[in-house]
């Protein structure tokens, strides 16, 4: 409750900066509002700042069919942070509306977060000022930011690991009752912790390695820690407040755990290589969370496709803009298919052997 509370004060501060900033500059171009008013908030923050500066990828035409409706759609895309994951959700909720909506008759105002929270905050109230038809919140920080900006601009998230865990809200029963819903990102946390027990079942200390920042790390180390207390291993967290953590962090962890677990957490996804750099010459295998996690630091992880969930969530988008379908009511929705993936080059160099039942990671 406090981290959300905490995240609604942002945003209300972020607003209250555009706000004012718009009312000394009356004359400006209504059609560049989008790029005004996250320029002008960034000027109470050096981390809004950067996102202001990402704004020139908006308002990307796509497409190709006819609108049923024939309405011409605008929709604002907060992306907490540039990693593969988030990119294939994005990529995803795209080309579902470009071909339920057809050519010309959607555009996407897609801003990237660079990971920070008041990034978040100012692109959100920048899409709410500019009064978008609806906006993607993609991963768990810009969707509290962007629920916090409007109660009546329809905000579906995606790439959101639990609702209930990131909204705050108790006795969840699959809706939010808000003008929020979307997909989630959660794989079953059980068959993650089976899958070291089968893959590693010496291990006696495991590590369990997230951002103390992102909630929904935090859910998911608890739901891990239950299947490893019913196994009786060992387990202990290692948390960052942030990325200028990790090194140590990680050091403390390799030389204290025969195994690593990282779930679908977004700070570590964008450090990969710096988590790699120091586990695996230390010979400690990570279970991960999601594929791209796993493909630049893990040895295997219980998969879903982004891109898929992204699509999901551009097919209840459309659901709500056309068919005017109550997203207070709608569910939020999971992934149909999992899949036992492995990273061949890392299993190999530690000399890890998979059964059949896993594929392996495309090399990029």
């Amino acid at each position: 409750m406090k981290n959300y509370k905490k995240i609604l004060s942002v945003v209300m501060t972020a607003a209250m900066a555009a706000s004012l900033a718009a009312c000394g500059n009356s004359t400006a171009n209504t059609s560049s509002t989008t790029d005004a008013a996250a320029s002008d908030a960034a000027q109470t923050s050096d981390a809004a700042s950067d996102a202001a500066q990402t704004s020139d990828a908006a308002a990307t035409e796509s497409g190709a069919g006819t609108s049923s409706d024939g309405k011409k759609y605008t929709i604002g895309i907060c992306q907490q942070l540039e990693h593969p994951a988030l990119d294939q959700a994005t990529q995803g909720f795209e080309d579902a509306l470009t071909e339920l909506l057809g050519s010309g008759n959607v555009t996407f105002d897609l801003q990237n977060a660079q990971g920070e929270q008041a990034n978040c905050a100012t692109i959100s109230n920048g899409f709410v000022a500019n009064n978008y038809d609806l906006i993607l919140a993609n991963a768990t920080t810009a969707l509290q930011c962007a629920a916090a900006a409007t109660s009546t601009i329809p905000v579906i998230g995606t790439s959101v690991t639990d609702y209930a865990t990131a909204l705050d809200i108790d006795n969840w029963t699959g809706s939010t009752g808000t003008n929020v819903s979307g997909t989630a990102d959660l794989a079953p946390i059980d068959q993650q912790e089976d899958m070291l027990v089968e893959l590693f079942p010496d291990a006696k200390n495991v590590g369990i390695l997230y951002c103390s920042a992102e909630p929904n790390s935090a859910y998911q180390a608890t739901e891990f820690e239950k299947a490893l207390d019913e196994d009786s291993i060992s387990y202990k967290e290692y948390t960052v407040s942030d990325s200028n953590d990790i090194a140590s962090v990680v050091q403390s962890a390799v030389s204290e755990c025969d195994v690593l677990y990282i779930p679908t957490d977004n700070t570590m996804a964008g450090n990969t290589e710096s988590i790699n750099n120091i586990a695996l010459p230390a010979g400690v295998p990570i279970i991960a969370g999601e594929e791209g996690i796993c493909s630049g630091c893990g040895v295997a992880t219980l998969s879903i496709s982004y891109y898929d969930i992204g699509y999901t969530a551009g097919k209840m988008a459309y659901d709500v803009l056309v068919n005017g379908a109550d997203i207070s009511t709608m569910d939020v929705q999971y992934a149909e298919n999992v899949t036992k993936e492995y990273n061949a080059d890392i299993c190999s160099q530690l000399g890890i052997t998979v059964s059949d039942d896993y594929t392996a990671i495309a090399a990029e």
